[in-house]
């Protein structure tokens, strides 16, 4: 006896016949590679179908390098249909790098007849209706025979109704769930087959989440925090659970020598469910359009109001060479350990800016890389690097006054230079262009910091957090926690970014802070050399241990230190911050004044958080102190 060809599960039929799929009678609209992974799946119910399998089956030979995509797709499709979840299925469960298996039971049915299906009578009404007429009174069957297409046409006019009434009922639930308010772009997938072009997929993802972050109404979690997802083996629920999203962004990039070729999908977090799908092909120097057609489809899809103002930021309008492209995103992934790798950045951006000098993002790339030369442990002085970031910065924005960074950029170049409302300004002109930026975030937060404000800063930090969750941002809470003087919460705070970024030098510096505030002067001892060995014992460090060894009163040791930066200054820059911590440490006022005074013709970091920093409280009285908080304009 041949198999019959109908299987029903639920209020579900598949005709693997006519290659239909009902639902109560009435068809739903499911095809191609979809309705045939389901034929697939209902025909082996309860079995692993492999991925393998499936690949097989249904997908010709020379689109392997589609499979997962076009899978995941009919997979999503399926469950759209069927109105089903992976997070708790009831028909298709997912099998995790494996397969799929059909977990409902299945009924094997002939098919329906033609007359059942158009007048879209649900079976069990069908099996009713063909009841023996010894179970009929003869009038009653009398009736229904000579009325029998009016009531059948009245059951069909009911079952739409009935019908319609759940579609839209659905439909509503589903607009309420669509709702999305944040977003994840998660790392897109190299596809190359040539692993030295995983930058170019790095360069995919943040271009997307920088177009994104343009939107005032999405929150867009960071770079720094969807990279370290980069390979996980974490799920899409648990990634989500994370970084607390309402959605995801996956992709994937193919580079074929001028040829890019993206996927990307978007995916609903706590369900799994795969919403949308879509694929582009560009010539290379159209990259930048490429990312704009992207992030577009993406802000429409979730629904989210985007202003004239934002929908023009989504948009490109030039095209790019790809050589130039090329050396800007060499310069933006490579390594910012030692001045030498950021000096190999400077010169990627230099050879992108000498090809095409009208391209703006390699000059927002040279001011971030001048940046963190300023910032390496290796005491470069400031004077080296400042005009060079100042410079490249303003060329920036005069090339293209939308973007954001720069301002960011000359905001904290500002405030360096204790010009403290023109970096207020440029700082909000950041954030105004874009609101998803935790860097942004954290500057206006220690801008606020400098000013005495600082619970406003720790609700501008705690801003960034949301934006950046699994980054270092608890390192600002943490700082402004010890400028409040909230000394345990600090360390708390501190230490908890130390759990998760155990070689984050930075973190055990302030962590030294707070624990000499709080008395813990062997712990802050042991936080301190830990900081200066990730910094190659750098001056500032050697400067604050020089102050924890004073406090201990371990003098000798303290002394040993303070010579080491004399004889470091001899032969090079010594930060004079690092002699003001050493001669307050020590009780030395005078000497410490003296260097308050060069670290004010430096125009050292130090002076910024002079009305705040607790470190300086044992000469906050005196005269010589509030002169230079005046002269610094921080009165």
């Amino acid at each position: 006896m041949p198999d019959p060809a109908v299987r029903r599960f639920g209020a579900f039929e598949v005709n693997l016949q006519s290659g239909e799929l009902r639902k109560n009678g009435m068809r739903l609209r499911l095809a191609g590679q979809p309705f045939q992974v389901l034929a697939v799946l209902v025909q082996r119910p309860g079995e692993l179908v492999t991925r393998e399998e499936l690949h097989s089956k249904l997908w010709p030979a020379d689109t392997f390098v589609d499979f997962d995509h076009g899978l995941n797709n009919a997979i999503a499709r399926i469950r759209e249909v069927l109105d089903d979840s992976s997070a708790t299925p009831r028909y298709v469960e997912t099998i995790p790098r494996r397969g799929y298996r059909f977990i409902a039971d299945i009924r094997l049915l002939e098919p329906l007849t033609p007359a059942v299906a158009q007048v879209l009578i649900p079976a069990d009404e069908i099996a009713r209706s063909d009841a023996s007429p010894r179970s009929v009174p003869p009038p009653a069957r009398s009736f229904y025979s000579r009325h029998r297409r009016g009531l059948l046409a009245a059951v069909a006019v009911l079952v739409i109704f009935a019908l319609g009434l759940r579609y839209w009922s659905r439909s509503g639930k589903s607009v309420k769930q669509a709702t999305i308010s944040s977003l994840a772009v998660l790392p897109f997938k190299n596809l190359s087959g040539d692993p030295s072009q995983e930058y170019f997929a790095d360069g995919m993802t943040e271009a997307i989440i920088g177009r994104l972050s343009a939107i005032h109404d999405l929150r867009v979690i960071s770079r720094t925090s969807v990279m370290s997802f980069k390979d996980t083996k974490l799920s899409l629920p648990e990634i989500a659970g994370k970084l607390h999203v309402d959605a995801m962004v996956e992709g994937s990039v193919i580079r074929d020598g001028n040829r890019i070729r993206v996927h990307a999908q978007l995916i609903r977090a706590a369900s799994d469910e795969h919403f949308w799908s879509e694929e582009y092909d560009h010539e290379l120097k159209d990259v930048l359009t490429l990312q704009s057609d992207v992030a577009q489809s993406i802000a429409r899809k979730v629904e989210v109001t985007v202003t004239g103002k934002e929908r023009k930021g989504l948009i490109a309008a030039r095209s790019v060479s790809p050589e130039v492209y090329e050396n800007y995103l060499k310069g933006e992934f490579g390594n910012i350990n030692t001045r030498a790798d950021i000096e190999q950045s400077v010169a990627y951006y230099e050879q992108a800016i000498a090809k095409d000098p009208t391209f703006a993002p390699a000059y927002v790339g040279l001011a971030i890389a001048y940046d963190h030369l300023g910032d390496l442990p290796e005491d470069v002085p400031p004077d080296e690097v400042l005009p060079k970031k100042i410079s490249a910065a303003r060329k920036a924005l005069e090339l293209d006054p939308g973007l954001a960074t720069p301002h960011a950029y000359l905001a904290d170049t500002y405030q360096e230079q204790w010009q403290w409302a023109e970096a207020e300004a440029e700082y909000k002109r950041a954030l105004e262009l874009n609101p998803n930026d935790p860097a942004a975030h954290l500057g206006f937060a220690d801008w606020l910091l400098c000013q005495g404000r600082m619970e406003e800063a720790l609700t501008w930090s705690e801003r960034a957090r949301e934006l950046d969750p699994v980054g270092v941002t608890g390192l600002s809470n943490g700082w402004i926690l010890f400028n409040l003087r909230r000394y345990n919460d600090a360390i708390r705070e501190l230490r908890s970014v130390i759990a998760v970024h155990p070689d984050y030098a930075t973190a055990h510096w302030f962590l030294g802070f707070a624990l000499m505030a709080t008395g813990q002067l062997d712990e802050a001892i042991t936080a301190l050399k830990k900081a200066a060995s990730l910094t190659d014992d750098s001056s500032a460090l050697l400067g604050t241990l020089v102050r924890a060894y004073a406090q201990a009163g371990n003098r000798k040791e303290a002394r040993k230190l303070l010579d080491e930066l004399k004889r470091r200054q001899q032969e090079g820059h010594v930060p004079a911050a690092a002699f003001v911590e050493a001669y307050l440490g020590l009780g030395e006022t005078d000497q410490a004044f003296v260097w308050l005074e060069r670290a004010y013709q430096e125009h050292s970091r130090v002076m910024q958080i002079l009305k705040v920093n607790p470190l300086v409280d044992p000469i906050r009285r005196d005269p010589r102190f509030v002169e230079l908080v005046r002269r610094v304009g921080l009165n």
